[in-house]
């Protein structure tokens, strides 16, 4: 038998409910890259509902990454580097419906279990950004499942004729396909943690206590997401009425039904200028996105009152905003106008939410208000709305974190920006494209222990469902504080959020 063969052979082999895979073995996990959990969203099952996959006969290659869901490319923002969260872009394919598997290489029976939902404002992304291999996961003892869905139009935009969040029924049909297969893999079916970030935190609190997912999942984290960022079907309605007029068709899935894959994304830029403010409501996220869940309720009014019967994990950073802002101008160049118009994108009483701001942080400059107020505005406020609600539901333990570690990147003005706390908490941030002056993580390295530190507690909440500090509660609003220390601060930014 050659070398070759013989490595090849002692690859793993693993039977899913739709057939076999075979993997690969490295020196830290078994790894199975894009594995069916649906069947492809072709033909009439693009704006469907997802089904079942056919199968398929023999033993399926799963050694390598697979097609992506239709996309933009995403690859910088401005001056900054984004790739490592977006690897190749679209990687055109059918069959993106799958799965990348990272279990430990040595899996004990009943290992604990991460989902994982990636970022890209419902539009971008996939799992084969860098920054999402789970080798570390699997080191540790965890078996971590990242998730392709369906994007954009297909995924999210409303459509009278076919079901809404269709990106989230991908999600579910993920879980169950967990549910059904994980223990193939070494992973505990009834110890799963769904997580996410950024447009995947969002599309995990939609999920989270949601009738048609009761049962998939334990546990659940939420990385700068929000409880409040849901569409309502008037603003959802603007989206699909402009999609209309870009391609000349009815915007309905049948009339959408000749448009080709890059129809679909090609169109996508246009949207991103459209107003969606309206009379009941601010633009979901400050408008940086024109999708995301349709709902008719926001998750966070929603989820003290159905209860979860998971415990949650849930934070932001403490300059979210500085990646919408810093690569594209000097935040030096902030005027009070700047303040005004930031505050008025979100709250009824601009000026009484800006001097709450200024009370709160007396020696802020206008730049350091201004990220604060658009920061909180996108995530921060929606975070600690879901966080009450879910502590108030009494169902389910709610710890609640701020990521604060300052990238120098772009200056020094990047600091703790949306997105920097993911490297540390999947243990990746040595990753040669994270640093540089154009890169996430900039020049200067960040302590020594934040990375195994955070990755630590994100693999002790999967196993047992403590992170390692004090539960947050409507009593004691404990919020653990991650950063160059690690602190636990009752109440943290009160004044500022009772504002809102």
């Amino acid at each position: 038998m050659s070398i070759q063969a013989q490595a090849r052979a002692a690859d793993p082999v693993v039977t899913t409910t739709s057939g076999r895979v075979r993997g690969l073995q490295t020196a830290a996990a078994r790894v199975f890259r894009a594995v069916p959990y649906a069947a492809p969203p072709t033909g009439a099952l693009r704006f469907a509902a997802p089904r079942p996959h056919p199968g398929w006969s023999g033993i399926r290659d799963a050694t390598r990454p697979g097609p992506t869901a239709p996309q933009p490319p995403r690859g910088r923002l401005g001056r900054l580097d984004v790739s490592p969260f977006f690897g190749d872009g679209w990687v055109s394919g059918d069959d993106y419906l799958t799965v990348d598997v990272w279990s430990p290489r040595d899996p004990a029976p009943r290992a604990p279990v991460i989902v994982f939902v990636h970022c890209g404002a419902a539009i971008a992304g996939s799992t084969r950004g860098p920054v999402h291999d789970g080798s570390a996961f699997a080191r540790d003892g965890v078996v971590l499942v990242t998730v392709n869905h369906r994007l954009g139009i297909p995924g999210f935009l409303h459509l009278p004729d076919a079901p809404d969040n269709r990106g989230r029924l991908d999600v579910i049909a993920a879980l169950r396909w967990v549910k059904d297969n994980i223990d193939g893999f070494g992973g505990d079916p009834g110890n799963v943690t769904l997580a996410g970030q950024s447009a995947g935190a969002m599309t995990v609190a939609g999920i989270v206590g949601a009738p048609d997912a009761r049962g998939a999942h334990r546990r659940a984290i939420i990385q700068s997401g929000s409880g409040t960022a849901a569409f309502t079907r008037e603003q959802a309605g603007i989206v699909s009425a402009a999609v209309g007029r870009s391609l000349g068709v009815e915007p309905t899935a049948a009339g959408l039904a000749a448009c080709s894959d890059r129809q679909l994304v090609d169109v996508l830029a246009p949207l991103m200028e459209l107003d969606l403010t309206t009379d009941d409501a601010p633009a979901p996220i400050g408008g940086i996105t024109p999708f995301g869940l349709v709902l008719d309720r926001q998750p966070a009014d929603t989820l003290a009152e159905r209860g979860t019967g998971v415990d949650l994990l849930i934070g932001s950073n403490s300059e979210e905003s500085s990646l919408y802002l810093t690569p594209f101008r000097d935040l030096a160049d902030a005027t009070e106008a700047d303040l005004h118009l930031t505050a008025a994108r979100f709250h009824p009483d601009p000026a009484g939410l800006v001097a709450a701001y200024r009370a709160a942080r007396p020696s802020a400059s206008l730049a350091a208000l201004q990220v604060a107020l658009l920061g909180d505005g996108m995530f921060g406020v929606g975070t600690r709305r879901y966080a009450e609600a879910h502590a108030r539901s009494g169902d389910g333990r709610t710890f609640v974190y701020e990521f604060t570690w300052r990238s120098d990147a772009l200056d020094g003005q990047l600091g703790a920006s949306h997105l920097m706390e993911l490297p540390f908490a999947f243990d990746n941030a040595d990753l040669a494209a994270l640093h540089g002056p154009d890169a996430l993580l900039g020049t200067r390295p960040p302590p020594a222990d934040l990375a195994s530190r955070m990755h630590g507690a994100w693999v002790r909440f999967a196993t047992d469902g403590d992170p390692g500090w004090s539960p947050y509660s409507p009593a004691r609003p404990a919020v653990e504080v991650i950063g160059e220390t690690w602190e636990s601060v009752i109440g943290r930014h009160a004044a500022e959020f009772n504002a809102w």
